[in-house]
């Protein structure tokens, strides 16, 4: 096969189970696997939320999406190409990660690895019936038809994360491709997130575009009444205002609080997905609260959650968002992924591909009866050429951090800042 230096690769981003018999210490062993990946994809997310965090306005993103399309990618790179990729996704496949995560035992495997995160995939899309909430989380392989992927990266990408291999026509047909692709995940997505690849980013170099999206649409379990809604000033970071739709409730949550934080949990119905919200006590607090946001400090305000009434004022609020995350990705840590040096022959047998851009886009709308989000990443590969004697108050009417996040995992699904509820981008 002709060797070509020019690479182009979209992941469309849209994230278990001690006893004595065999059978139970395997289920153990697969649990301790899952939390690890769990723990360090949890990692990830809040570091790339410190990445982007630096620029101006509302930020909404999908971790587990973009966790999972660069997974699938991260399956067929090789040598200091995947050591740089595990370290920087925080991959337990790594000895430094394990160790930077205080985790016992030896790294993983990349074969491991897949199989942990599939299982957790595999949990995912196995919940949310039309009953409780609406959850959806597909993975797809676009190939240029006839070119030689090899086997054992097909059967690993559709075993580990259920994404088949569709043949379409690069070369003479890029158009085509593109619009077959956006096609998909507008789908998969419910609409939500149309023309994630722009006009002109496929061409007859690209050979694969590996695809994730998620969708998500649930009820509160104790949903506000919009008769309660008010309008009410939000205090911007500059300490101007703006006039929002306020929603209002009297009612029993997950709530902590520090001197400086307080931290409330929403559970939606069913209670295996909930939003949590971390709002700093000072109207001007957001950038100090960004600047302390990691995973240690994230589990030392979730810890100590607990049932008890709040007196409840949340913005309704709706934004998409869209990032290229290339060269954030390559400033984490894994520049080789993206350089013509790039080593993804465990997808085809030589080092003829490299990564040329990673896109997400995201969507979220919170209002009286729930969230709707949705979120899809895009990878395309080319050739090489509190005191209990009060009712706490929590009352977001400045810029905060919100999160939703699987309750049976701990792992985040979509992370995002609220700046201003009246701007949805």
């Amino acid at each position: 096969m002709a060797r070509y230096r020019t690479g182009l690769m979209w992941i469309l981003i849209a994230a278990l189970a001690s006893g004595s018999s065999a059978g139970e210490e395997l289920e153990t062993m697969a649990a301790a696997a899952g939390q690890l990946v769990v723990q360090g994809n949890n990692h990830f997310a809040l570091e790339l939320y410190r990445k982007l965090c630096g620029r101006d306005g509302n930020l909404f993103f999908s971790p587990y999406s973009i966790s999972t399309a660069l997974a699938m990618t991260y399956a067929g790179a090789r040598e200091t190409t995947a050591e740089q990729m595990a370290e920087a996704l925080r991959l337990p496949t790594s000895a430094k990660v394990l160790a930077d995560m205080k985790a016992p035992g030896e790294p993983m495997t990349q074969e491991e690895f897949a199989e942990a995160f599939g299982e957790i995939a595999k949990d995912l899309r196995g919940r949310g019936g039309q009953e409780k909430y609406e959850l959806r989380v597909a993975n797809a392989l676009w190939g240029q038809k006839d070119y030689a992927f090899l086997h054992s990266f097909i059967e690993q990408v559709e075993a580990a994360y259920a994404g088949k291999l569709e043949d379409v026509d690069f070369v003479t047909a890029a158009e085509k491709a593109r619009q077959t692709i956006n096609a998909w995940v507008e789908k998969q997505t419910n609409g939500k997130i149309k023309d994630l690849i722009s006009q002109g980013v496929l061409d007859a170099m690209t050979r694969l575009v590996l695809t994730n999206a998620i969708y998500f649409k649930g009820n509160w379990a104790t949903q506000f009444k919009e008769a309660r809604t008010r309008e009410a000033p939000f205090t911007l970071a500059d300490g101007g205002t703006v006039q929002t739709p306020m929603m209002n409730q009297r009612e029993s949550f997950g709530y902590a609080e520090t001197d400086t934080l307080q931290v409330l949990e929403m559970p939606y119905v069913g209670k295996e997905l909930s939003m949590v919200i971390l709002l700093p006590k000072k109207m001007s607090g957001l950038g100090a609260l960004e600047r302390q946001l990691s995973a240690e400090h994230l589990a030392q305000w979730l810890d100590p959650l607990a049932q008890r009434e709040v007196v409840v004022s949340i913005p309704k609020f709706k934004m998409t968002d869209k990032f290229s995350l290339g060269p954030v990705l390559a400033s984490m840590g894994m520049p080789l992924a993206f350089s013509r040096e790039a080593d993804f022959s465990g997808m085809t047998g030589g080092r003829d591909l490299y990564i040329s851009s990673v896109i997400h886009q995201a969507y979220v709308d919170v209002n009286e009866e729930g969230t709707e989000a949705a979120a899809a990443t895009a990878v395309t590969m080319r050739l090489t050429s509190i005191g209990p004697d009060r009712t706490p108050i929590f009352r977001a009417d400045h810029p905060f951090i919100f999160m939703i996040r699987d309750t049976v995992s701990g792992g985040i699904l979509f992370l995002g800042r609220v700046m201003n509820p009246q701007r949805e981008t």
